[in-house]
């Protein structure tokens, strides 16, 4: 025979084994045991990988972290799994039926294809994406390999939430006028080196790196700090704003806004002077074309001097979501809310269990094949995630701040004149002067909700650049999954 025939059928035969490999899961038993692999190891990935532990039929069998220090500590919680640093020996790894992906923003995306080219389940933290094309790239992934794919916004197991839209169906609060999405925590400065951190010997710093840039780090702390940087994370609008705009999503529009038509945002980052690009105090005005959204972030004290954070004064509430209707509002978090009528009196509250049982729920829609029966499927908060993505666009395209000017962007809605107000009180109160700092409004981008990118004049290259990301050599998220 031809030898060149021979290889090519060799060739061909085994490509056949591997697609058939890539394709379809290992047949599981009602009580067979499910494999799991934890991938990243930092707070939420060692309480992911618990959670997944104390699910009835589950196994940890592999922690994969760049860390080795983080797959040590783990390692004691987790005696009989094997571990690694390099995520691709978990995909190569057949016995492994589902991963969970904790990295950091940066590698959600990749590492989630990678594990469903390779034929595995993925439940993927928060935000799902680190931009908004590679989100649609990770919907597309989940499509074509036919995997159950959770998204980390756990609430959306919680039963609060079923039972807070058969309240606002019921009728008693009346029209909704608009939402408020607010987040107010506590934060430091995360310093600023004169020298390059040097990554802790313990770290293998290319396979931490993945898909990001290899740019020098000034921050303090190699850990966690990561989110205030754009190159690795999305800010606390990409770390928070995913929770709560999909909980805004969930509960208010029922999912069926994807995207909203126009979004505008301001702040900026005062008074650290630190290594950090990402706003501690950011403010956004959605447009959805029925419901008008806000959202409003701050991480500097509620006053100076003060260790406590901000409040939402006008109801005196931190609450997540403060939803605005003809006869009253809605106040609620993670952890439960309430209904308040028109005058301020208490008249409803809602007990929430912060979606204890999101972890069973992945497990179960493993075993049923359905991704209908999950509560976070992956369009959806692929979508939750983008809203927050649009909102760090706008500020990342931002001129110099003009008051009047950004009032004037959203013309006879009082509401965005208050959170406007808001914020120069907040500079105030932590005695921060307006006209010195370094204050942004982006423009108000104009968003094609079908085909997820920029319309009209908008549609800028810059605009449209920050859709996606160059992604490093060897680490390419796929045009094509």
């Amino acid at each position: 025979m031809n030898p060149n025939l021979k290889s090519r059928r060799a060739f061909i035969k085994q490509s056949t084994l591997c697609l058939t490999a890539l394709s379809a899961s290992r047949v599981l038993g009602a009580n067979e045991k499910i494999r799991i692999a934890s991938i990243g190891l930092g707070g939420q990935g060692t309480g992911n990988a618990g959670r997944m532990a104390k699910v009835p039929g589950v196994e940890v069998v592999m922690l994969c972290d760049p860390d080795t220090a983080q797959l040590e500590k783990v390692k004691k919680l987790f005696p009989n799994a094997a571990t690694t640093q390099d995520l691709r020996k978990v995909m190569e790894d057949k016995s492994i039926d589902a991963v969970v992906v904790s990295t950091c923003n940066h590698w959600h995306v990749l590492a989630a294809i990678w594990a469903m080219q390779a034929g595995k389940d993925v439940y993927v933290e928060k935000p799902v994406s680190h931009n908004i094309w590679e989100g649609r790239k990770l919907v597309e992934a989940a499509r074509k390999y036919g995997r159950i794919c959770q998204g980390g916004t756990q609430q959306r197991s919680d039963p609060m939430q079923d039972e807070i839209k058969a309240y606002f169906d019921a009728g008693t609060l009346g029209k909704i006028k608009y939402v408020r999405c607010n987040h107010y925590s506590m934060r430091k400065t995360i310093g600023k080196r004169v020298m390059p951190l040097t990554p802790p010997p313990s770290v293998n710093y290319d396979l931490w790196l993945g898909p990001a840039a290899d740019e020098q780090l000034f921050r303090e702390k190699f850990h966690y700090d990561w989110h205030w940087d754009w190159n690795t994370g999305n800010g606390e609008m990409g770390n928070w704003g995913p929770h709560i705009l999909d909980d805004l999503r969930n509960v208010v529009f029922r999912d069926k806004v994807k995207l909203p038509k126009r979004v505008i945002a301001g702040g900026g980052r005062f008074a650290w002077n630190d290594a950090g690009e990402t706003p501690n105090t950011h403010f956004a005005y959605m447009d959805t074309g029925d419901i008008p959204v806000i959202v409003d972030f701050h991480n500097l004290p509620r006053m100076k001097g003060v260790n406590a954070p901000d409040v939402y004064l006008r109801r005196r509430t931190g609450a997540f979501l403060i939803v605005e209707c003809e006869n009253g509002y809605y106040t609620g978090s993670r952890g439960g809310g309430s209904v308040f009528d028109a005058e301020g009196k208490k008249v409803h509250t809602f007990k929430g269990d912060g979606g204890k049982s999101h972890a069973a729920n992945f497990i179960a829609a493993i075993r049923s094949r359905k991704p209908s029966d999950l509560k976070a499927e992956v369009e959806d908060i692929h979508l939750s995630s983008a809203w927050c993505h649009l909102a760090n666009i706008s500020y990342r395209l931002g001129q110099k701040y003009v008051r009047e000017q950004a009032e004037s962007a959203v013309k006879d809605f009082q509401p965005w004149n208050d959170v406007i107000g808001d914020f120069h009180e907040h500079l105030k109160r932590n005695e921060l002067d307006d006209s010195t700092l370094d204050i942004k409004i982006g423009p108000m981008l104009e968003i094609d909700a079908t085909k997820e990118t920029f319309t009209g004049a908008t549609a800028t290259s810059e605009a449209l650049s920050l859709l996606t990301r160059e992604y490093r050599k060897g680490y390419e998220v796929p045009q094509q999954v």
